[in-house]
C-alpha cells in the first residue's frame, strides 16, 4: 500500500484529483449509507442539488491529494500554488505575542490549512495540530512521520495531546483543530449545527479561555483543474463568551456553518457529524 502511496505522489494535481472524483463517485455509488448520510446532511443545510453533487467528487479529490502533501520531502514547500486571503489579518494577529487557536473545518483541503500555515508564519510561531490517529496501523504511522514538518508539530486526541497544546500556547504558539469533529464521550456537549443537535467539542473554547489565546478560522479552498489552493484567514462570525461549554460550542458551530456556507460544494457531508459517540471510545 505505501508503494501505491508513493506512486500516487508524483502525479501531478489536476490528474489526482480527476482521480479523486471518479473515486467519489464509486463510493457514493457503492456505498448506500453513505449516499444517504450525505444527502441528508446537505439537506438539512439547504444545500442545492448541484453544490451536492460537486460536494461527492470533493470529497474524493481530498483523499486524492494526500499522497502529494503527505510524501514529498519535510523540508519542501508545497509543489502547487497556496493564495493567501487574510494572510495581512492574520499576521496582525501573531504580532500580539500571545497563542492563537486556529479552527478548520472539514471543508476544502484541511490538510494543506496547516502546512501552508507553517510555510508562511512557522518559522516565527509554530504550530501544533490535533488529529485522531487511524485506525490502520500502516496508515497510522504514515500520518505521524508525513504530518510533521518543520514547524508543525501534531499531537494525538488524547489527554497527553491536549497537554502538548496547553503548553504551546503558553508559549506564544499556535495550536488548530478541527470543531466540527465528533469528540469521544464526556469530552463535548450538544449543540445545533444547521438546526439539529451535534455532539460538539469543548476543547476548542477552552483552550482560549484558559491561556487568553486568539483565535481565528483557516480553511483552505480547492481550485479547479489542479490549479492549486486558496488559504483564507477569517474572524469568528461571533465573540467565544467567557464561560459556558454549551455557549462556546454553540457559538463555533455558528462560525462553522458561516463559514461552510461560503463553499457548501466543498465540505464534506458525508462525515458523521451527528453521531452519537461511543463509551468506549472516551479513552
Amino acid at each position: 500500500m505505501l508503494s501505491l502511496v508513493r506512486w500516487l505522489s508524483r502525479w501531478p494535481l489536476w490528474l489526482l484529483h480527476a482521480l479523486g472524483s471518479g473515486l467519489g463517485w464509486l463510493v457514493y455509488g457503492l456505498s448506500p449509507s453513505y449516499r444517504t448520510r450525505l444527502c441528508e446532511n446537505a439537506a438539512l443545510a439547504g444545500v442545492d442539488g448541484a453544490a451536492r453533487r460537486a460536494a461527492v467528487g470533493e470529497a474524493g479529490r481530498l483523499v486524492a491529494e494526500l499522497p502529494r502533501l503527505w510524501m514529498r520531502a519535510p523540508g519542501q514547500a508545497i509543489e502547487d500554488p497556496v493564495h493567501w486571503e487574510g494572510a495581512e489579518w492574520l499576521q496582525g494577529l501573531l504580532d500580539q505575542g500571545r497563542g492563537l487557536v486556529l479552527l478548520t473545518p472539514h471543508m476544502g483541503s484541511f490538510e494543506v490549512s496547516a502546512q501552508a500555515y507553517a510555510e508562511r508564519f512557522g518559522q516565527r510561531q509554530p504550530i501544533t495540530v490535533l488529529y485522531r490517529p487511524a485506525r490502520q496501523r500502516w496508515l497510522r504511522d504514515l500520518e505521524a512521520t508525513a504530518r510533521a514538518r518543520p514547524a508543525l508539530a501534531t499531537a494525538p486526541a488524547t489527554l497527553a495531546g491536549v497537554r502538548r497544546m496547553l503548553r504551546a500556547l503558553r508559549r506564544g504558539e499556535t495550536v488548530g483543530l478541527l470543531p466540527d469533529q465528533v469528540p469521544p464521550e464526556g469530552l463535548g456537549v450538544w449543540a445545533p449545527f444547521f438546526g439539529r443537535p451535534a455532539y460538539t467539542m469543548t476543547l476548542a473554547a477552552r483552550l482560549v479561555q484558559q491561556t487568553g489565546a486568539a483565535v481565528a478560522v483557516l480553511w483552505t479552498e480547492r481550485l479547479p483543474r489542479g490549479a492549486g489552493y486558496v488559504v483564507r484567514a477569517l474572524p469568528l462570525a461571533e465573540a467565544l463568551p467567557e464561560a459556558g461549554d454549551e455557549l462556546s460550542a454553540t457559538a463555533i458551530n455558528h462560525t462553522m456553518e458561516a463559514v461552510i456556507r461560503r463553499c457548501p460544494a466543498q465540505y464534506l457531508w458525508g462525515y458523521n457529524r451527528y453521531k452519537t459517540p461511543r463509551r468506549e471510545e472516551a479513552a
